[in-house]
């Protein structure tokens, strides 16, 4: 427990056992579930945190209150890993009020059985609660990630409770850049909803922000424009770097030399890129770099008269999280019947703004002269773009 500013303090904990969030996504350094409590006239818990740490949050917001009883617990999101104890603080604090919208009532119904009729607070978009001093204004953000979201901006402080927007992987106590594992975060569970995030963002602009406290992550406090300024481009799906990232899968090898062959010929050209084996990269990343790049190589084998299973895979993450305004090319490796690259064009049938490259690179079985001068040309190509 922690004073975050005045009269606002963090009960939240760190799951450094976690390896698998959501049971799927890779987190090498643990990861942060957060709480707040705002003391004031009248005192208000903000959010819950995971199943397995009830014992501990509810130790951390006992010391936090210093013996006075909550007036309200305040549910900005009912996502398991956020809403898990609230029951057990109902149980516990018979007197609080339970502050969400009406889908978040919807939600806890089905959750723990009950709606809380007699004890429920029913807010709407840009309505106020008045703590005393303290007064959080509510700002709904729908499908940021689920339908219930909503934000809470506190005036007298000029803190904005995110929810899980401006979240990232890792517990608290790994001390590490923002920057990387938001991006990750942000691409690997909130990416599909870029339109929705602008929305949001779009409404947060009318207040002052002086610090945001997600529910995952530390609380940014310092360089907030900085912060803002790639969420926004995350959701508009803008490129961050100007270069090319290169995504191959190759079974025999001869898929990863013209790839490698191709890095070398951006190389001499200056181009920045990236090179990766689909097939053994950790895939948040990959897809998060895929975001991240202004242009992607994808290239693989034929096989099964489909593509190779680790890049049709990675594909479909990338297109089911709305992948568009890129460039994207093609190189496919096919002893015979070759059908990647008209494979892989398909995928993107539905997304928007892809430039598809020119040049298409097609191997048969190994590297020859002809090849090589596909590649050379694809890579005069994703230079001039």
């Amino acid at each position: 427990m922690k004073e975050v500013v005045n009269g606002i303090y963090y009960v939240g904990v760190d799951d450094l056992d976690i390896r698998l969030f959501e049971g799927i996504l890779p987190v090498e350094h643990g990861m942060a579930y957060n709480s707040y409590v705002i003391k004031d006239e009248k005192c208000a818990v903000i959010d819950s945190v995971d199943a397995h740490f009830g014992a501990e949050w509810l130790k951390n917001v006992r010391e936090a209150l210093g013996g006075r009883a909550p007036d309200y617990i305040v549910v900005l999101h009912m996502e398991p890993d956020h809403s898990a104890n609230i029951y057990e603080f109902t149980q516990r604090y018979p007197e609080a009020k339970v502050v969400g919208n009406a889908k978040t009532f919807v939600m806890l119904q089905e959750f723990f059985g009950t709606d809380y009729a007699e004890r429920r607070v029913v807010v709407k978009d840009g309505e106020t609660l008045s703590l005393g001093k303290h007064e959080l204004t509510f700002v709904f953000a729908p499908m940021v990630h689920w339908p219930e979201v909503m934000t809470a901006y506190e005036s007298a402080t000029k803190t904005l409770f995110s929810a899980d927007a401006f979240g990232k992987f890792g517990a608290n106590c790994h001390e590490e850049e923002w920057e990387n594992e938001a991006r990750r975060y942000y691409y690997a569970i909130v990416g599909k909803y870029g339109v929705q995030v602008q929305s949001l963002l779009k409404k947060l602009s009318a207040f002052e922000i002086g610090r945001i406290c997600s529910l995952h992550g530390p609380v940014l406090d310092k360089g907030l424009d900085r912060y803002i300024g790639l969420y926004s481009k995350w959701a508009a799906y803008e490129p961050e770097v100007r270069g090319v990232l290169i995504a191959y899968t190759s079974v025999y090898g001869h898929t990863k030399a013209a790839a490698e062959y191709l890095a070398d010929k951006l190389d001499e050209k200056g181009v920045k890129y990236e090179i990766y084996d689909v097939a053994a990269a950790e895939r948040t990343n990959l897809i998060a770099k895929a975001f991240e790049y202004s242009a992607v190589v994808f290239a693989t084998t034929t096989y099964n008269a489909d593509i190779f299973p680790p890049m049709r895979e990675f594909i479909d993450c990338l297109t089911e999280r709305n992948y568009c305004n890129r460039v994207v090319a093609f190189m496919e490796n096919g002893s015979w019947a070759p059908v990647a690259a008209r494979t892989m064009q398909a995928k993107f049938e539905k997304s928007k703004n892809i430039v598809f490259a020119e040049n298409c690179v097609k191997i048969r079985s190994a590297l020859n002269d002809e090849s090589r001068a596909q590649i050379s040309a694809l890579a005069e190509e994703l230079s001039a773009k």
